[in-house]
């Protein structure tokens, strides 16, 4: 299928049947992506059929979801109280934490299946038989076939604690597609976009969720929340946060290296250089708008974690992660979030190494440019092995 918004919008309106895709907030960001696929990706024609597809899965899981909207209207009335929202850069343990806080009973994790395939609403009786597991699964699988450098990297389990930067997708702004993709054109627009519509559909799948399948404790996570603050504040104005430390002269080199995974067999022109470059570019935008955010009377709002801290004293974090949110961690709790850490260490503590001369970008210009990041936070970025 070629890349042409309007014949991705009637292939997923054959496949599912439905018409009605929600608030038309979706259609510039649409329109952006795939003008900026079109004329900057080189796309092979593998790349084309991946991007076709996932654009489509995108626009059918939004029609299916607005179908169920549609059915319970009473799922407005769900309130989203007091999310926990984890951010900081990529590669800063983020997903580690993800994993530790899943195994919490008493806290709401957003899991792949539920981010892929939000409706219909999930039940608490089936929510580790659903059929959308096995379907997860399957899709899973292709991944690690397609893309296998991108396994090597990140946990990912059908059932396990996912991105939010999936429902941001829905509405088509979202920095995921950054990462299947070399769309700077796409990117320059998202970040002068309204972010708000996106945060506004990202509360509607979270109410859905935890309609029907509770607990409503809700943590959540994603690195590209960053450059949207003020949008993600204005949908959710009691949210807490906890950011993820790391020093930058690893956390570029390691995030370019990811990127790398995934772009490069869907491209004709591989190009690490670029990736090392723009990402330091992005990533120094988005926290130069967090620290904004924070300085903005919000910084009572945050908890920190260092990449170090995290690797060296996993139970100590969390426990002080706890104590700062007045919650009691429950010795189930932490049994099961000692039994995660104990039994996915080795492979962290193996992880590679990437040099950031292979991606554009020098250790010591990684560490001027992001100055004024890691003097504010010199506890939380030391240099750490991994």
């Amino acid at each position: 299928m070629t890349l042409d918004v309007g014949a991705l919008v009637a292939e997923a309106r054959r496949r599912t049947g439905l018409d009605d895709l929600g608030p038309d907030t979706w259609q510039e960001g649409l329109t952006a992506l795939v003008d900026s696929l079109n004329s900057e990706a080189a796309l092979t024609a593998q790349g084309e059929a991946f991007h076709a597809g996932q654009i489509v899965d995108q626009l059918a899981a939004r029609l299916e979801f607005e179908r169920s909207w549609a059915e319970h209207p009473e799922i407005a009335d769900e309130q989203i109280v007091a999310p926990l929202v984890g951010l900081g850069l990529g590669r800063t343990g983020s997903t580690a934490l993800g994993f530790v806080l899943a195994q919490d009973p008493g806290r709401r994790v957003l899991r792949t299946w539920e981010a892929w395939f939000p409706s219909p609403p999930p039940e608490k009786a089936t929510e580790h038989s659903d059929p959308r597991i096995a379907r997860t699964r399957e899709r899973v699988e292709a991944m690690w076939r397609d893309f296998p450098g991108y396994r090597e990297m990140v946990p990912l389990d059908a059932e396990g604690p996912n991105e939010c930067v999936y429902l941001l997708a829905f509405d088509f702004r979202s920095q995921l597609f950054e990462s299947w993709g070399r769309i700077p054109s796409y990117g320059a627009w998202l970040f002068g976009c309204d972010m708000t519509p996106a945060y506004r559909y990202h509360r509607r799948v979270l109410q859905m969720l935890q309609w029907r399948c509770g607990p409503k404790n809700w943590f959540v996570r994603s690195p590209p929340h960053l450059h949207a603050m003020t949008a993600l504040d204005a949908v959710y104005p009691d949210a807490r946060f906890v950011q993820t430390h790391r020093a930058v002269e690893a956390m570029i080199p390691s995030e370019a290296a990811l990127f790398s995974s995934l772009l490069t067999p869907l491209t004709t022109e591989p190009d690490l250089p670029y990736l090392g470059r723009h990402l330091a570019d992005v990533r120094v935008e988005c926290l130069r708008r967090l620290l904004a955010f924070r300085d903005a009377g919000n910084a009572d709002r945050f908890f920190d974690i260092g990449f170090a801290d995290m690797q060296a004293d996993p139970m100590g974090q969390v426990r002080a992660l706890y104590a700062w949110l007045g919650e009691d961690l429950s010795d189930v709790a932490a049994e099961r979030m000692t039994a995660w850490w104990d039994a996915n260490s080795r492979d962290r503590q193996g992880a590679r190494r990437h040099e950031p001369e292979t991606y554009g970008v020098t250790a010591d210009d990684l560490r001027r440019r992001f100055a004024f990041y890691s003097e504010r936070f010199p506890a939380f970025t030391r240099t750490s092995r991994g």
